[in-house]
């Protein structure tokens, strides 16, 4: 008897557990019954990129283009044959030939943070001509820039942050924007921060007690005047200037004066377009700061070079 209810109770305990594990395995599988899973940041070639530090235009924020866009000639070569790349890999010897053999291209050069994207915008909504990269940025190729990475004459143009012999030996015209140093340090700052619309947050400024970003406004500040005179002093071609604080202010003045440089026609109904589009989506807003994140030094150092490259474009320095 006592051999019976031993096994007795041992079936029944098997039950009991049995019964239990469907039953936890059940519940646990009901959505919503379990934590979320963190979310994984994916690639920005993907199109289901999402990450909080880099914010990028979503759907509800689409691009309304005043026309479809297109190449200018889509029956040259492969798009990505004229890379910069391709040219600092040629010996001296054989590069003159090959670029005599190349359409004419236009470079629109300009320091990071200068506006290069939102001029890039607007002169394709201007034109509903394709504008081209010497880059492959994943988050603009998305988002209205399917013509990044193409560096030849089937674009507009073709946007560039280099500088120096090799860099603009593919280019017979450029269009250097530029714009105030101390503005297009700190728009760099939120880029690599927050991405093309985002925000570098105020730690990062006060970062290792200040140091790392007094060292950025260094270095970008020697980069700023580099950019800026080696276009302006050295390149052979035809070069225009053009000030991101004008064309701010002037939009269409200083878009026409661009299409005039580039030899293209102006389609007034385009312009019209362009004009009451012109935000877009890839100027970031405003932002103030309850703090001067440039000291009395640095903002000394940036007035003094301003003075230099402002005084050799011929503009005069406000400050």
């Amino acid at each position: 008897m006592a051999l019976q209810g031993w096994r007795f109770f041992g079936v029944s305990a098997t039950i009991i557990i049995y019964i239990g594990g469907v039953l936890f395995l059940s519940m646990n599988n009901i959505p919503g019954s379990h934590p979320k899973r963190p979310r994984i940041e994916r690639f920005a070639e993907f199109p289901s990129f999402h990450s909080p530090r880099f914010p990028m235009p979503s759907r509800k924020m689409t691009i309304r283009w005043c026309r479809d866009l297109k190449y200018i000639n889509r029956d040259l070569p492969n798009y990505t044959d004229y890379r910069a790349d391709f040219f600092t890999a040629l010996p001296s010897s054989d590069l003159s030939a090959a670029l005599q053999s190349l359409p004419a291209l236009t470079a629109l050069a300009s320091f990071p943070g200068s506006g290069n994207t939102w001029l890039r915008y607007l002169l394709q909504q201007a034109t509903g001509i394709l504008t081209g990269s010497i880059y492959k940025d994943y988050g603009l190729l998305k988002t209205g820039f399917p013509a990044e990475n193409v560096c030849n004459s089937s674009v507009l143009l073709v946007k560039t942050h280099e500088w120096g012999s090799k860099a603009w030996q593919p280019f017979s015209k450029a269009i250097l924007l530029v714009r105030d140093p101390e503005k297009a340090i700190i728009a760099e700052f939120n880029r690599q921060s927050g991405g093309h619309i985002g925000f570098a947050s105020p730690d990062r400024y006060k970062r290792t007690k200040g140091k790392y970003w007094q060292q950025f406004v260094s270095n970008k500040l020697k980069g700023w005047e580099l950019m800026n005179l080696s276009w302006a002093r050295n390149f052979t071609g035809s070069i225009k200037v053009v000030f991101y604080d004008d064309l701010v202010h002037h939009t269409e003045r200083e878009l026409r004066s661009i299409l005039e440089f580039l030899q293209f026609p102006v389609d007034e109904q385009l312009m019209r377009c362009a004009i009451m589009r012109k935000e877009g989506i890839f100027r970031r807003k405003k932002r103030l700061l309850s703090f001067d994140p440039y000291t009395e030094a640095m903002r000394a150092e940036v007035q003094a070079r301003r003075r230099i490259v402002y005084g050799l474009l011929g503009r005069q320095d406000q400050e």
